[in-house]
């Protein structure tokens, strides 16, 4: 068994976390208090990839809920699926963040994180083999982002051999609810860069466009968000939790999604996505599934796709559906749209096709892209926060928490220099139609070294040896 343990953090975290448990545990037929009334003996089969059993045949989720204040926790804890979570991992402090990054990653956070591992150790240990972490949070809050990320380092020093995937609610352009979110959302992507494998980037923004112009909703929820997000979590992890004709895991992913370790945040989408009252005047098909899925509506992060080219993607088909047909069409999606495919990664789409699909559905796809039109929201968020920063707005309140002012200015370069590297792998083209010249003045994009470049180091070694020689 590979198994995952989920984490959820702040606000945010629980309640798309708890939304996720309600979904994964009608998929393996358990019911709200986790004991099991479904009708196929797959869904018990690996459903110890997120529940572990307890006494009297009680599946018990390996989650752990995380919040710096008990209200987010209480609510789960009196929800349907209260009865689902172990009592002893529900972990909370009293005072709450804030909306502080500093106060959740350096003074309350610090606090509780100990406690925190104690039950990451636990969960972890009761494991035959770990897959890796998953980790739910939001980066425009305190909690999420400043606890999340001191955790996520944390688990990375004690783990740094498992994958770490992180399911991270970006800053959206339209819908701000916190005035120091560029701060916020800074300071975590700054962590997120250098420790974690994955990063699905969710916004807001892009969750209301599905619900208004795809689904037809007039007041949509967040609970309706929420829904959303965890069809792609659940998607994600499919091929660990049923079995399919083609097997991809959190590890798969990573390696075939991932280029340069830095470029790893993804935007997802999933289909079919329809409004309640169309379903009956749509067949559910495998070139239907790959059209919507590639669809820039259908995406959870608000970005132009147009401007932007895919480094790789990888489809998850869940269902009954012929492996040679989806095949086909994922080779035909990217034939029909070769200039949006960086050239220089030949067959860049990596595929997964798994038997069960979700419940209600007779087939089903989740789509994970690493786009390099996703520097548009790191990059609105870097101009907001140079915005402030210039003016040192706010920072009083991190600075009371211990921080200095050279993590912010180093943040915002490193966020600066994540948007350049996305911008020159994109402007990258393949170095089989430049001559010498252009490679010379390309730089890091080039993989070939040029003639100048080895003479210099063959000089350099000379030199080194020589002056070996002397000291001798």
């Amino acid at each position: 068994m590979r198994e995952i343990v989920h984490l959820q953090i702040g606000q945010c975290g629980n309640q798309i976390g708890s939304k996720f448990w309600e979904v994964i545990s009608d998929e393996h037929g358990l019911n709200a208090t986790g004991m099991y009334e479904g009708d196929s003996s797959l869904q018990l089969e690996r459903v110890n990839v997120y529940f572990n059993e307890a006494h009297g045949g009680k599946y018990v989720p390996r989650a752990l809920l995380v919040d710096l204040e008990p209200g987010t926790m209480d609510s789960v804890r009196g929800s349907r699926i209260g009865a689902l979570f172990r009592p002893d991992n529900f972990i909370h402090g009293n005072s709450g963040a804030g909306n502080n990054w500093a106060k959740g990653h350096y003074t309350e956070g610090a606090e509780l994180v100990e406690q925190v591992m104690d039950r990451v150790r636990h969960e972890s240990e009761s494991c035959d083999c770990l897959q890796g972490f998953q980790l739910v949070h939001s980066l425009g809050g305190g909690t999420g982002s400043g606890m999340g990320t001191l955790l996520i380092n944390k688990i990375r020093e004690e783990y740094p051999d498992r994958i770490f995937n992180s399911f991270s609610v970006v800053p959206s352009p339209k819908v701000s609810d916190t005035v120091v979110e560029p701060y916020n959302a800074t300071l975590s992507i700054h962590q997120l860069l250098e420790n974690t494998d994955e990063t699905f980037c969710i916004d807001n923004e892009a969750l209301y466009d599905i619900c208004f112009r795809t689904l037809k909703l007039t007041t949509p929820t967040y609970g309706d968000l929420n829904h959303l997000v965890c069809m792609t979590m659940s998607g994600v992890t499919t091929s660990l939790r049923f079995p399919g004709q083609l097997n991809a895991d959190l590890r798969k992913l990573a390696v075939n999604m991932v280029p340069f370790p830095r470029l790893h945040f993804f935007m997802s989408s999933f289909a079919p996505l329809t409004a309640r009252g169309s379903q009956q005047y749509q067949a559910l098909t495998v070139p239907e599934l790959t059209q919507q899925m590639f669809d820039a509506r259908n995406m959870m992060t608000a970005c132009n796709l147009r401007r932007g080219r895919y480094l790789t993607v990888a489809g998850i088909f869940r269902g009954r559906m012929s492996t040679k047909e989806v095949d086909e069409q994922m080779l035909a999606m990217q034939q029909k749209n070769s200039n949006y495919f960086v050239d220089w990664i030949p067959h860049n789409c990596k595929v997964a096709v798994c038997d069960i699909p979700p419940r209600g559905l007779k087939m089903a796809s989740t789509f994970i892209g690493n786009n390099t039109a996703i520097q548009e929201i790191f990059r609105r968020v870097g101009e907001q926060f140079t915005l402030m920063f210039r003016r040192k707005a706010f920072l009083h309140w991190y600075t009371g928490e211990g921080m200095d002012e050279m993590e912010f200015t180093e943040a915002e370069s490193n966020l600066n220099d994540l948007v350049s590297e996305y911008q020159q792998y994109q402007d990258a083209t393949s170095d089989l139609d430049l001559g010498a010249e252009d490679e010379e003045e390309e730089g890091p994009a080039s993989p070939v070294t040029t003639k100048s470049q080895s003479r210099v180091e063959v000089q350099l070694e000379t030199v080194n040896e020589t002056s070996k020689g002397t000291e001798e």
